[in-house]
Order: structure tokens, then sequence, then C-alpha cells
């Protein structure tokens, strides 16, 4: 079963997009379909891989079938399935098939987020891993033309990693848990 409709879980995330991936500028892309309204943020309930699986391709079709005009982008909330980041960063290889066997690679791309992020040769605590830490375990569906479009206007994406890092260095390990708690008080829940 998923859910389009306002949860707890989806109030956090589009905190967490407002806050965090805007407001701090982690991704330049974000702020026009955000403002636009469209990102469909969607929760699953799936608690088992293959119930995920199901949902994940339901979502690649449903974006892939959507006009870009209605939704440009899904976030797909997991937050009962995959809560372990090495499970969930294991996932990403079938949900990598799934997306090839359902026939939208290279059409859609997933984009992975999870609270426990952790990049390869990198320390649980850096804080770089925190720009792709999220509330809950989420992949997030692109399609590959509005990539192809935001990175034909953005000119050099490899400065975007950098101003990250740069960005959350001065923010800090205490920066970025406020930045949390703030999502979270935003909802009133602790």
């Amino acid at each position: 079963m998923r859910s389009s409709s306002q949860s707890p879980f989806i109030a956090e995330t589009r905190a967490w997009v407002e806050h965090a991936v805007i407001g701090l500028n982690l991704c330049p892309f974000a702020p026009a379909p955000a403002l636009k309204g469209l990102i469909r943020y969607v929760v699953t309930d799936a608690s088992t891989l293959d119930a995920l699986v199901t949902d994940l391709l339901e979502e690649l079709a449903q974006l892939a079938e959507a006009s870009p005009s209605e939704v440009e982008t899904t976030l797909l909330i997991h937050p009962h399935v995959l809560e372990n980041f090495i499970d969930f960063n294991n996932f990403l290889d079938i949900a990598d098939r799934a997306l090839s066997a359902s026939g939208f690679e290279g059409e859609i791309q997933i984009a992975s987020f999870h609270p426990q992020y952790q990049f390869a040769d990198t320390a649980p605590d850096d804080i770089g891993n925190a720009t792709n830490r999220s509330p809950y375990p989420t992949l997030h569906l692109l399609r590959e033309s509005s990539i192809a479009r935001a990175v034909d206007s953005f000119g050099d994406t490899d400065r975007i990693s950098d101003a990250n890092i740069a960005t959350l260095e001065r923010l800090g390990s205490e920066g970025w848990a406020a930045l949390r708690q703030r999502c979270r008080d935003d909802l009133g829940t602790t």
C-alpha cells in the first residue's frame, strides 16, 4: 500500500527538502520543481524487499506516464524496510535491475537517500555524508530529460559536490543536528 496523502513521513521529508536540500542549496535543481509543486511524495508501508520492489515498479510506471508539467520527480519514502544503511545500499543493485527490467532505463534514474548514508571511504560521522541523509530511507526517481536540462543550464556540475561539502563543513555536526531538529519541530514532533 502506498500513500501520496499527507502523513508524518511525508511532512518530515518535505521539511527536509525545504530546509536542507533547498535551504542549504544542496541541490540547485530542487527549488523549481518544489515551488511548482511538481515533486510527488509517496510513502509505502512495505516491510519486505518484494513489497518495496512492487511499489518501486508502480512508481516508475506512474512517473513515466505522468506529464512533466504535473510530476517532475518522485520521492518514494520507505520507513519500514531497509532501515540499516548496508542493507539499503545493497538493495540499490536490486532497484537498478528493476529499473532496467521495467524498460525505464535511460528514461528514469534512481538516486538514494538514507538517515545513515555513508559514502565509500568516509567515516560514519563525516559531515559530507549529510548531503544524502534524509529523515527516512528514500528512493528518488528522476527523469533523465530533467537531469539533462538542469545540467545544461547549470554548467559545471562538479562544483555542486565541492560546494555542498564546504556548506556542510561550515554548518558542522551541531548545525546539521539543529537543522534536523528544526525539521521535526516544524511538524510538532520530537
